[in-house]
């Protein structure tokens, strides 16, 4: 298969390379190396050169639509996004120029290559809005009403998506991600908490909290997330599925579960709730079990302890 992936330099994106390189597939990577880097990709290319092609390029440029078509790639991963919450709050005009305009850039190239399938990297923790724990984990049939610009433009992703497959049969598969973790996330960065939590403990610096800690998310592994991709790219055909684990950990739990492992009593610091933080979290699973033979393999605490051990090894 030749796949071309955007954002195949970043922590999600460059894990999918490695997959697809050692099963075989030629790969074509669009980068534009604002969050994801060239690092994640030395392994690929010292190991698979021939068979990768990495391209420096915003996907905002209109060009991306002509490198897709030239790529001519059976199946597009599209995983390049503005991905912070709270950026596309302060620019939601930035914010759509990338996930909207960048989108259909991307899928237009697809439609005039004669590509088989895009996937989509959709995000499950947003594009639900606030779901109620009543509710939890949330399915795929829950109602769309995302609060934030970013989880209006994912949601519009999938939206533009099925348009494209009535109109010009395009086959597409959207994946509503839980919270993504794994190495390679940037501890720097506002969404990875593990990857941020592993950077303060390895250093026996305190972790910051916000708000009480009791909040929780749905992490899920990120070679578990690259095994979904893969698995989409031949099943699933137009639809949405969550890919997550179904399960609630709080702030707290994941802090202390970490602090443990790493044999550290070093306290967390306590901040004021950030504006907006969704209370609860979690994502059924069904569809993605029904629909792709999906589900995660990799518990958190083994997930973590993979984490520390590759912040620690740098």
């Amino acid at each position: 298969m030749r796949a071309l992936v955007t954002g195949g330099a970043g922590f999600i994106g460059s894990t999918l390379v490695d997959r697809l390189l050692a099963e075989g597939n030629e790969v074509v990577v669009v980068d534009d190396f604002s969050s994801g880097s060239e690092a994640n990709l030395a392994n690929a290319t010292a190991a698979h050169g021939s068979a990768l092609a990495v391209h420096q390029l915003d996907v905002r440029d209109p060009v991306v639509t002509d490198l897709v078509v030239e790529a001519r790639p059976e199946v597009v991963f599209h995983l390049a996004a503005q991905a912070d919450v709270r950026v596309s709050v302060a620019r939601p005009d930035f914010d759509a120029a990338v996930n909207v305009v960048g989108l259909l850039h991307v899928v237009e190239g697809a439609r005039r290559a004669e590509s088989r399938k895009v996937v989509f990297a959709s995000s499950g923790g947003t594009i639900y809005g606030e779901p109620g724990p009543e509710v939890l984990p949330v399915d795929e049939s829950h109602p769309q009403q995302p609060v934030s610009p970013y989880g209006v433009s994912k949601k519009v992703g999938t939206d533009y998506l099925h348009a494209y497959g009535v109109l010009h049969g395009l086959r597409w598969t959207s994946l509503a991600l839980a919270n993504v973790y794994g190495p390679r996330q940037d501890p720097h960065g506002e969404a990875g908490v593990v990857a941020i939590f592993a950077g303060k403990l390895l250093a026996g610096e305190p972790c910051t909290i916000f708000g009480d800690g009791e909040q929780t998310r749905d992490y899920v592994y990120v070679d578990d997330v690259v095994d979904a991709f893969v698995r989409a790219a031949t099943a699933g055909d137009d639809t949405l599925c969550n890919i997550g684990t179904g399960s609630e950990t709080s702030v707290n739990e994941l802090h202390a579960a970490m602090a443990a492992a790493v044999g550290s009593d070093v306290a967390p610091v306590y901040a004021p709730a950030r504006a907006g933080e969704l209370a609860r979290s979690a994502l059924a699973i069904g569809r993605a079990a029904d629909v792709l033979d999906w589900s995660p393999q990799v518990a958190l605490a083994d997930g973590t302890r993979r984490v520390l051990d590759w912040f620690g090894s740098r």
